[in-house]
């Protein structure tokens, strides 16, 4: 009976212990802190209390020049800048039904308050419809109004009310220099207005175009371009289109550091005759030319004719075509080797040369017959009357 009263006191001493010292640890926890305000102390709780060798999170910092320039360059600007989806017709096998299934999508941007709208070409290449989407995310049914596959570039039109559409505002390409700052936006993935940031890593670039030609001076970026940022804008530090986003270096197909822009300079060349004309009013000499196969077959250095155009300006300087003979030989034409002092090494060669000049001048044209080089004054002609 004395050993339970024992083991009774004991537990009840020890009960006892534990809640004093709980009560203690409580009160000794509530500590003052003296504020940097002043000598009052005031209680706090710990909680809220920071460890000693920890200093409180300081407040964020004020954005940077840069940085507010930067988010004012893109607010302004993306109102300008549209995204594209494209659509194709397929029938049923088994019901005959005609359905519309999605076919791709890219970025595009608002030439003019007519409702144009400048994208690639390869954007909307294969297509049977395009919609645009502009930035206060209404879609608008577009129609084509022109295409150049050999400088990568369509129009197309919406009929969307004219405060809904922000042109944007034209810069040049003429005086770039490597170093400078540029800013991409697009729709990469279908992830629309998205910005991003780089500098122009090289000019005077050369990539080939839908067509076959190439497009020469072309704009290489770091600026991050991934598949559906084809047909943005590239623009400059002042909010200026300087190029239009055509293309990726890129081994697995995303982004791996290298982009090309078509230079504005260009684009402002095309884009006025496609709105007018449906295509590039460009001046021609009045001839068919061979493909380049042809003339690589049979080892050949400049644009050979196949062709002369009745009435055309090679017609009237008296450039001949590939003919056969009276036993079915083939005779070449004549081969041109130069336009003024231009060379000409194959057909694209011509075909950048006459970019050049405008119809109605007059070039000297020099070119191969057989084994005599000769040379004409040529009157060149123009796509808009063929």
């Amino acid at each position: 009976m004395k050993n339970m009263f024992r083991i009774l006191m004991w537990v009840v001493l020890i009960a006892v212990g534990f809640i004093a010292g709980v009560s203690w640890k409580s009160t000794d926890s509530t500590a003052t802190v003296v504020t940097e305000k002043g000598d009052s102390a005031v209680a706090t709780s710990p909680v809220n209390a920071l460890p000693s060798n920890r200093r409180p999170i300081a407040e964020p910092e004020k954005m940077t020049p840069g940085e507010l320039h930067t988010i004012s360059l893109f607010e302004n600007a993306t109102p300008s800048v549209a995204f594209i989806t494209t659509t194709t017709l397929r029938r049923d096998y088994w019901t005959r039904n005609v359905t519309e299934i999605p076919r791709g999508s890219g970025s595009a941007f608002v030439w003019d308050k007519e409702g144009h709208i400048i994208t690639n070409f390869h954007v909307i290449e294969g297509a049977d419809g395009a919609q645009v989407t502009l930035a206060d995310q209404s879609s608008w049914e577009a129609t084509l109004v022109g295409a150049a596959p050999e400088k990568d570039l369509a129009v197309l039109k919406i009929e969307a009310p004219a405060d809904l559409l922000q042109p944007i505002p034209v810069g040049s390409s003429e005086r770039l220099r490597v170093g400078q700052a540029v800013y991409a936006i697009g729709n990469p993935f279908g992830l629309d207005q998205t910005l991003t940031t780089g500098i122009i890593s090289a000019l005077g670039r050369e990539i080939n175009s839908v067509g076959g030609v190439p497009i020469k001076d072309v704009i290489q970026t770091d600026a991050a371009i991934n598949p559906g940022n084809s047909g943005g804008p590239l623009l400059d530090s002042s909010g200026r289109l300087i190029g239009v986003n055509t293309a990726i270096y890129s081994p697995s197909g995303a982004y791996a550091g290298i982009g090309f822009s078509i230079p504005v300079d260009v684009v402002s060349w095309v884009v006025p005759d496609l709105i007018q004309f449906g295509k590039v009013n460009r001046p021609v000499l009045g001839v068919e030319l061979a493909d380049q196969q042809f003339t690589d077959r049979f080892r050949l250095e400049g644009a050979l004719i196949i062709n002369v155009i009745p009435g055309g300006g090679a017609e009237k300087a008296g450039l001949e075509g590939t003919r056969r003979d009276r036993y079915g030989r083939l005779e070449l034409g004549d081969i041109i080797t130069a336009v003024d002092d231009a060379p000409i090494t194959s057909r694209a060669d011509l075909i950048l040369v006459l970019e050049k000049y405008k119809a109605g001048e007059t070039v000297k044209v020099r070119f191969l017959r057989g084994e005599e080089e000769l040379e004409r004054d040529l009157v060149l002609g123009s796509t808009s009357s063929r």
